[in-house]
């Protein structure tokens, strides 16, 4: 490689790491030089620096852009092809993402879906079942949460994932209040008051008509 020694050392290290994610050497190659390097390369310059033939170079870019990682450019009087990595870290997250997802995911989640609506033949094929709706659910349940990642920004992006354990102490927060609220709106239960003792009848006395007369007369009948 015609390279310095830490880009080569870079280099060196995601063709390596490539092969782990499901890309060639190659290609993990021809992605690393792309990102480290100060100014746009055509496929000649890829090649020269290191060592692969054009055909391989070629091959490489195709693969690179068909995920999305490399951009086509042109120079001014050059009728030559360049090509530049993604520079911001968050949206290289995000197109990859996308294409695993595409990849994938959604391949996965398409069978996962047929096997579900089918009826099971026996007791293996229902706990198997049962196993495929777990994975199901917690794949869509990832994927939603993609979609979310998805639209945002890369600032708003970045601030989410410095948070950490914060949104764990976030979410026991939430708990909190949502508890405090539910008591808060309970029914307060009312005291039951006692019963108000009923006032003794007085026992009067009867006069010749046979009506009742109070025991205490008014004051102006006993002046009278």
């Amino acid at each position: 490689m015609n390279l310095p020694p830490l880009t080569q050392k870079f280099v060196l290290h995601f063709g390596e790491m490539g092969s782990r994610w499901g890309i060639n050497r190659t290609v993990g190659q021809i992605y690393a030089l792309l990102y480290v390097s100060a100014e746009p390369l055509n496929a000649d310059q890829v090649g020269e620096a290191l060592n692969f033939s054009r055909s391989n170079v070629s091959m490489g870019l195709k693969e690179l852009q068909s995920w999305g990682l490399v951009r086509l450019l042109h120079q001014p009087d050059d009728r030559r092809e360049y090509f530049s990595a993604l520079e911001d870290v968050w949206l290289i997250f995000r197109t990859l993402a996308a294409e695993r997802r595409k990849r994938e995911i959604d391949p996965t989640l398409s069978m996962l879906r047929d096997a579900l609506m089918e009826q099971p033949s026996g007791a293996e094929d229902i706990h198997a079942q049962e196993r495929m709706r777990q994975m199901h659910a917690f794949i869509e349940l990832m994927t939603d949460w993609l979609d979310d990642v998805q639209k945002m920004d890369s600032e708003t992006l970045a601030s989410l994932m410095k948070l950490g354990s914060k949104v764990q102490q976030l979410l026991g927060l939430k708990d909190k209040v949502k508890q405090a609220f539910s008591f808060s709106s309970a029914p307060v239960a009312q005291p039951q008051s006692s019963p108000t003792p009923e006032a003794p009848i007085a026992q009067g006395v009867t006069n010749s008509l046979g009506d009742d007369l109070p025991l205490n007369p008014p004051t102006a009948a006993r002046k009278k």
